[in-house]
This record gives C-alpha cells, sequence and structure tokens, in this order.
C-alpha cells in the first residue's frame, strides 16, 4: 500500500506540472497574439477612415492658417482636399517631397524663414485695446516703414502722421495713404491757420517755447499736432495714444507676450497714462546704414537702473559728453484717450480737469536710435539756420549735446568731424562696454531687429510700394481738414475763446509747464540728492 500511495502521489505531481505548463503557454500566445490583433484591427480602421483623431476633430474647419503656412496644404484652405478622417491630414494632389522642396525654395529666396509673408497686416480686429501712434516726420519710406510696420506687429493698429519734407512728396505719401488705418496730415496753409487760432496759444504751460527757432519750433509744432491728433483718434474709438518720433521703437518688455496691446490691456483701469523711460542706442561702429537692423546695444535709463550702479559708472558711462544720455532722458507716454485731454509738450500728456494718474513702466522701454548715422551731424545743421556761437546755439536748441553737435558740423571739416563722432558717439572701446554691459549700464535688445528683418526678407516693405503703385486713385487722408469741427475751440471767436480759457484756470489752480526734453540726472544732481 506504501508504494502504491507513492507512485499515486508521483503521477499526480507530473499531472499537475503539465498542466500548469500548458497553461502558461496559452497564456504567453494570448499575450503575444492579443496586440497583435489589436494592432492590425486599428490599422483596417485607419485605412478605411473609420476612426477620427478626437483632436482633429474638435479643431475648426476653418481655422486661420499661422503666419507663413499660406502655401503649405497644413495651412492652406485654398489647397486640394484634405482627408480629415486620418490621423495625418495630408493632401491628397500634393506630396511631402514637393511640399519641402517648396518651402526650401522660398527660404533660399529670402535668405530667410518668411515669417511675415502672408500675414494681413490690414484685418480690422475687433481686439482691444485699439492703440494710435501719432508723430511729426519729414523722413523718408525707407525709416518710416520699417518704423510703421514694426509697430503694426506689436499690436497699434492707427498712424496719424503729420508730415512735412521728404515725407510729404508724392513718391512718400501714396504709399503710406495705401496702408489701412495711416492718415497723412499734410503742413499746408490751411492747417496753420488753423493751428495758428489754438487755445494753446492763450494758455502759459507751453509759453516758454513761443517764438524761438529750431528745436523749440519743432516743439510747439509737434504740440498743436497732439492736439489735433486727440480729436483724430477720439473720432476713430481709438483707446490708447501716444506721440512718437520716426527714430524710436516701442519695446514692450515686460508683458506676457511681447505686444504693446497686451501689456496696456494689464494697465488698470484707474490709470490715465503709461510712462515709457527710455534707452539710448550705443553704436559700435561709425558707417551703419540701418540703425532698425544694425544696432543691438542701448544704453539703459536711470529709472531702470539702481542708484548706486548709475552713479558709480557716471563717469565711464557718459565718456566726456556733457550728459548720461546725448539727448533727452524723460522717456515718452501713453495716454487713454479721454474728455479733455491735451498734450503736455511732445513727451507727456495732460488733463485739463484733472491731474492724470500716471504710473511708470519698470521693464518696457522706447529705443531712442540717435545720431546713429554720421549724416545725422550734417542732417542737423542743415534743418536749422542758427549761427554756430555758444550764445546763439542756446536759443536754437534745448539739449546741450546738440548744440555741441551743430557747432562741429557747422565749422569742422570732415575728418575733424568723423573723429569727433567716434570719439562721442560710437562705442568703440570693447573692454569698458563688457563692463557696463555686465554691470548692466548697457544692454542687448534684439527683437525690434529680428522683427524688422523679418519684415523686410519677407517683402512686406517692397509689397507696400508696389501695391501702392498698382492704385490709380490716391485716396485724401486730411481727416477732414476742411471741417470746422476737427479742433475744439480752434475756430471759435476770440471772445469765446478767451471765456473758456478763463473758465479752465479757474478750475485749475495753476498750469504746469509742458515738459520739454531733458537730460537724466547729471553726477551733481545726483550728489546733492544723495546728502539730502
Amino acid at each position: 500500500m506504501a508504494g502504491y500511495r507513492g507512485a499515486s502521489s508521483a503521477s499526480s505531481a507530473a499531472g499537475g506540472g503539465a498542466g500548469a505548463a500548458a497553461f502558461a503557454t496559452r497564456m504567453l500566445l494570448l499575450l503575444t497574439l492579443l496586440p497583435l490583433a489589436l494592432a492590425a484591427f486599428a490599422f483596417v480602421l485607419q485605412w478605411r477612415g473609420g476612426m477620427r483623431d478626437p483632436a482633429g476633430a474638435a479643431w475648426p474647419a476653418d481655422t486661420q492658417s499661422f503666419p507663413g503656412m499660406e502655401n503649405s496644404p497644413l495651412g492652406s484652405s485654398s489647397s486640394s482636399p484634405v482627408v480629415r478622417a486620418s490621423y495625418f491630414a495630408v493632401s491628397k494632389s500634393s506630396s511631402a517631397a514637393a511640399d519641402c522642396a517648396e518651402i526650401l525654395g522660398r527660404s533660399a529666396s529670402s535668405h530667410g524663414i518668411s515669417l511675415y509673408r502672408g500675414w494681413n497686416f490690414d484685418s480690422e480686429s475687433s481686439i482691444t485695446p485699439k492703440i494710435c501712434i501719432t508723430g511729426s516726420t519729414s523722413a523718408g519710406l525707407h525709416q518710416i516703414l520699417p518704423w510703421l510696420y514694426y509697430h503694426k506687429v506689436i499690436g497699434v493698429s492707427h498712424f496719424i502722421l503729420f508730415v512735412e519734407g521728404e515725407a510729404a512728396k508724392p513718391a512718400v505719401t501714396s504709399v503710406l495713404e495705401a496702408i489701412r488705418g495711416v492718415k497723412i496730415i499734410y503742413r499746408t496753409k490751411e492747417l496753420k491757420e488753423k493751428q495758428d487760432k489754438s487755445r494753446i496759444w492763450n494758455e502759459t504751460w507751453l509759453a516758454g517755447f513761443f517764438y524761438k527757432p529750431c528745436n523749440y519750433e519743432l516743439f510747439v509744432k509737434q504740440s498743436l499736432n497732439m492736439e489735433m491728433a486727440i480729436i483724430m483718434a477720439r473720432d476713430a474709438g481709438m483707446d490708447w495714444i501716444i506721440h512718437l518720433d520716426t527714430d524710436e521703437l516701442i519695446h514692450p518688455a515686460g508683458a506676457r507676450e511681447y505686444s504693446l496691446r497686451r501689456l496696456l490691456l494689464d494697465v488698470p483701469d484707474n490709470v490715465d497714462m503709461v510712462i515709457f523711460p527710455n534707452y539710448e542706442s550705443s553704436i559700435e561702429r561709425d558707417d551703419i546704414k540701418d540703425p532698425f537692423t544694425e544696432v543691438s546695444m542701448f544704453k539703459k535709463n536711470y529709472d531702470h537702473l539702481p542708484k548706486d550702479t548709475y552713479f558709480g559708472l557716471y563717469k565711464e558711462a557718459t565718456r566726456g559728453n556733457p550728459n548720461y544720455f546725448l539727448t533727452y532722458g524723460n522717456g515718452k507716454s501713453a495716454a487713454r484717450v479721454q474728455e479733455h485731454l491735451r498734450p503736455n509738450g511732445a513727451h507727456r500728456w495732460h488733463n485739463y480737469m484733472k491731474t492724470p494718474n500716471e504710473i511708470k513702466l519698470e521693464e518696457a522701454a522706447i529705443l531712442h536710435y540717435t545720431y546713429t548715422k554720421f549724416s545725422d551731424l550734417t542732417s542737423r545743421r542743415d534743418r536749422c539756420g542758427c549761427k554756430p556761437t555758444k550764445e546763439d546755439v542756446k536759443r536754437c536748441f534745448i539739449l546741450e549735446f546738440d548744440r555741441l553737435a551743430f557747432i562741429i558740423a557747422s565749422t569742422a571739416t570732415e575728418e575733424e568731424m568723423r573723429n569727433w563722432y567716434k570719439e562721442h558717439v560710437v562705442w568703440t572701446d570693447k573692454d569698458t562696454n563688457l563692463k557696463l554691459l555686465k554691470k548692466g549700464v548697457l544692454t542687448r535688445i534684439y527683437a525690434p531687429m529680428a522683427i524688422i528683418r523679418g519684415l523686410k526678407e519677407s517683402g512686406v516693405f517692397t509689397s507696400a510700394v508696389t501695391s501702392a503703385k498698382a492704385q490709380s486713385e490716391t485716396k485724401s487722408s486730411n481727416m477732414g481738414l476742411g471741417e470746422e469741427s476737427i479742433v475744439p475751440n480752434v475756430t471759435a471767436g476770440h471772445e469765446k475763446l478767451q471765456a473758456t480759457v478763463r473758465k479752465i484756470l479757474e478750475m485749475v489752480d495753476a498750469q504746469e509747464e509742458a515738459m520739454a526734453p531733458m537730460s537724466p540726472p547729471g553726477f551733481v544732481e545726483l550728489t546733492e540728492s544723495a546728502l539730502s
């Protein structure tokens, strides 16, 4: 019996082991075949068009393509029908090789990716806020077009340009008037007569600049133009207005995206005016031809530097010039378009009925490209008829460096001018540059350069010129200067004007003087401030 039981136990163990082995074999076979079967099933469904990508199904069929995608089957709505049922929407009539060849060919022709090719700059967007830039210029198309389209890219929708000189020539204005959102105002006899009746002449805040030549005359002219631009911006439904020269670019740093619109959208509702401190171009060569695409180094504003840094490196940053900046250092400002808004000189805005609530931006800046070309010396000289003496230049120019530059340009030889320019304007000492860059006094800013280069390579500027030539009729953009209502109180009778002025003066304790171009704080001012 014992032998039988032992044999029976061994037989049972052997049978159990064989069953376990068979079960393991079947499970292994199942685990091997199941994924293969699922993969085959998915392939059949995809091949027959029976499975849809949930992400693709949720994406609108008429989605607007991104800039630069208009010729790609992934971004063109006018290309051949697309099989939307598959995971990869590929045009039936095009191949990957053909698409790559087209993209490479376009890249080769433009020496870079054409980021802005096909971008509709003329679209009337409902996105807010609506921003208007106004300025007075005598520049040519080579300067105005990059300046204008750069600001379109960062969110500016309207431009009110007061033109004279080169900017008023038909070859320039015909192109500008063909660009949507651009209004051109010529300095005609009618315009001058209207501005001669402006309320500004009867007020005190700008009186210190009246009846003086050159820069003072320009400052008054800019203020009168700004007064008219406020009315035009209000009638156009603008939310913000900014006065900007065509040698200045807005650098909207600090926003969640590189957008002036985004920057101003984040401004609290109770703020009336936003101040942009200015950075000044610091050129490293004396043969600059296109400042917007060749200059990347800028000197930071006093407001964006620690006081000890500004104070400690003031001498090295000034390099023997009269002030920390060559020209102005008090920035520019943007104002909400509202009732009773008025200019306060070319750099600020004010309000007849209240003191504006203003803030100063901590990162965004105005990039001022000043004296970036050697020819800027002679161009300033040719625009002013003052005598090149220390006494006479004081009545012509507001800032000390402009006075010195005018005297040099009027009295020195070409070689002497070149040497003076290199010594006072061009930053040739690489060790000093590197030191000031490390300390934060100088900074590199590439975004405007990259944007304008992209616009140029994409043919945006060329397209603007050719489109203007193709138009048979040139629109008149004098913004209804013949209408009496363009500037309130400008065409009113003398008695009514005086009554209005008296009423305003009764409501405001005292009128602040217009903010002139001002240099940053000097060494003496800083010392006195530190001791007080």
